[in-house]
């Protein structure tokens, strides 16, 4: 796996990447797209939903692969949980 490195701080690409799924992905959201991950190119609003995180990354990353990527998770707060839920 490879590392890749910033061009912005962590504030910027939070701030452009929440600004870009409310601008561009979130109206174009279906019910069955909910719990599901979309990985956004912050720079070119490039984005790719999927169930799973790591394949909406590699094919984002496939056709952009000089993406700043910010993570969202349709209809939740935050992108993953840790820890035990409900107990």
């Amino acid at each position: 796996m490879s590392v890749v490195a910033l061009t912005r701080s962590l504030d910027d690409l939070a701030r452009l990447g929440t600004e870009t799924f409310d601008r561009r992905v979130r109206p174009l959201l279906r019910p069955e797209d909910d719990g599901k991950f979309v990985a956004i190119d912050v720079l070119s609003g490039e984005y790719e939903i999927d169930a799973n995180d790591h394949a909406a990354v590699t094919r984002l990353r496939a056709r952009v692969p000089s993406a700043d990527v910010w993570l969202e998770r349709v209809g939740s707060k935050t992108t993953c949980r840790i820890g035990a839920v409900g107990q």
